[in-house]
């Protein structure tokens, strides 16, 4: 099936979220959508499944021109969409998942259970995505999560399938095994859109590559464009990739974790007796799929929830059972994941975000009231010295951009003396520019003799940035490994594989993982 899109546009008030945007997707080939977070790429694709209503332009199936009204009317034309959160009922069955909108009834209009699995294993065996059909959905990893959505689209007879970021969640071997899907989709004559910002997985599996770049269509290549050219048109500047720098030299242990435990609001033990040591002047990056502790581990470390057992010591100081205003005074920086809800305020202006946990000493403080001159000359040069892109240090940080809200947070942790940074999903959101600059400004901390901990669900960030890399699964500490240890291993741990297991595994069953590796 052709599908194409003439002049889509697409606008939320004053912003244009899609500007005239011309693409046509071939029968039987990827084509990747590469961009940053908030190109408008999920906004094109929710305009083609029915989510949204284009305020210009038109979609043609076949050439026929088409108005989708609901996703209802979009699946009934062949297009299935895989969406970043999945929509899965936890509690069903993979079969009755598949069916769910369109079942078959038998007796007294209950489910025929036999029609279903038969359905599953059929499209299962026919594109080669082994899934139980009797399983729960909730007891699924994230990676067959991910299979029975896409087996809920083809269920519905897509012959076009979007995958919006469908990367995000997964491991290494589980993104290996989606680009097989993919592939296996392709022989089989389906249309694959393909969402994502990562440059790797975009050279691996596509056919065609479109650059959207502030929502508008900025080039169309070929896959062998290189990483530089493809960040160059995302950006539209020339972009670093490589994290340029020099070995560490660990001085003595600064940070030192025992068999910390934390419960979460639930009951469940979402930190399960962590222990280890960060040194001075070292990256340690931790490593795992989203939802294994890192949170509740970070969290405990700058102290805003409570330690079920264990210690946390800075510098042979134990911080449990202090508030987080003391372990920020005991010389903590910290870079939240949600930067817009732990991060800043966002109807502060710049300057006052730039002193949120300084105002109360010298310079900024006099007699109990701040010195506005010591706000704003410490605001000037923080802007220049951070690169932050504002019209004015009085400008809301709301109304920065995602990259200089970052930056924000960024240069207020960074403005005083650290014995310990911890950042986490530091580059979450950003394009490739900013991302380039809140590296290095990272590594420059770790060269003066701060202990860093890195934490990221984006394994490629955390081999370039640390040191060492330390992997969580269910709250565990599956193990710390060197940078140099290969991805499959990394994915294996990932998984819940202890380590010597972990690199049998990898070196007996060697993945496409490789390939991304080796062009790291």
């Amino acid at each position: 099936m052709k599908l194409e899109l003439r002049g889509l546009t697409k606008r939320f008030g004053s912003l244009v979220a899609n500007d005239h945007i011309d693409l046509t997707f071939e029968s039987g080939r990827i084509h990747c959508l590469l961009g940053e977070n908030g190109a408008g790429k999920s906004t094109l694709m929710n305009m083609l499944f029915g989510l949204l209503r284009p305020d210009e332009g038109q979609v043609l199936v076949d050439d026929t021109p088409v108005s989708f009204g609901s996703p209802g009317e979009a699946i009934a034309a062949g297009i299935g969409m895989v969406h970043q959160h999945f929509m899965l009922v936890p509690v069903f069955t993979v079969a009755e998942n598949v069916v769910l909108g369109r079942e078959r009834t038998r007796g007294l209009g209950l489910l025929d259970q036999r029609a279903a699995r038969s359905l599953v294993r059929d499209l299962s065996e026919r594109y080669g995505l082994a899934v139980d059909p009797d399983a729960r959905v909730e007891d699924l990893p994230v990676g067959v999560q991910q299979r029975v959505e896409i087996l809920k689209a083809l269920a519905n007879e897509a012959k076009v399938l979007i995958l919006d970021e469908p990367t995000a969640v997964l491991t290494p071997q589980e993104i290996d095994e989606l680009i097989e899907v993919m592939r296996a989709l392709r022989e089989n004559g389906t249309t694959v859109v393909f969402i994502t910002h990562k440059l790797k997985e975009v050279r691996a599996i596509a056919d065609t590559i479109t650059v959207i770049r502030r929502g508008s269509v900025v080039g169309t290549v070929a896959p062998d464009a290189s990483e530089a050219e493809l960040a160059e048109l995302m950006v539209g500047r020339p972009v670093q990739l490589q994290v340029d720098k020099a070995p560490a030299t660990p001085a003595e242990p600064k940070l030192t974790v025992k068999d910390l435990s934390v419960v979460d609001g639930q009951g469940l033990v979402a930190v399960d007796d962590v222990s280890f040591d960060v040194h001075g002047g070292e990256i340690l990056g931790i490593a795992g799929v989203q939802g294994n502790g890192q949170t509740e581990l970070v969290q405990a470390l700058v102290g805003l929830v409570d330690v079920a057992a264990g210690s946390v010591r800075l510098g042979g100081r134990e911080l449990v059972g202090t508030t987080p205003r003391q372990h920020l005074a005991a010389g903590i920086g910290y870079i939240p994941e949600d930067r817009s809800h732990d991060g800043f305020v966002g109807s502060f202006s710049v300057a006052e975000n730039l002193i949120l946990d300084l105002f109360r000493g010298a310079p900024f403080a006099r007699r109990g009231s701040l010195s506005q001159t010591a706000v704003r000359e410490n605001a000037d040069h923080r802007v220049k010295e951070f690169d932050v892109r504002t019209q004015s240090v009085d400008t809301p940080v709301s109304a920065l951009s995602g990259g200089n809200q970052q930056k924000v947070v960024l240069a207020r942790e960074l403005s005083r003396p650290l014995e310990l940074l911890i950042a986490a999903q530091p580059t979450r959101g950003l394009d490739v520019g900013s991302i380039e600059f809140v590296h290095r400004r990272i590594v420059a901390e770790r060269d003066q003799g701060t202990a860093v901990v890195i934490v990221s669900t984006e394994l490629e960030e955390i081999v370039a940035l640390a040191d060492r890399i330390a992997v969580m699964y269910r709250g565990r500490l599956v193990g710390i490994v060197g940078t140099d240890t290969p991805w499959d291993q990394l994915g294996c741990m990932m998984a819940g594989v202890p380590v010597e297991e972990a690199a049998q595994l990898a070196e007996a069953n060697p993945t496409a993982l490789g390939t991304l590796e080796d062009a790291s």
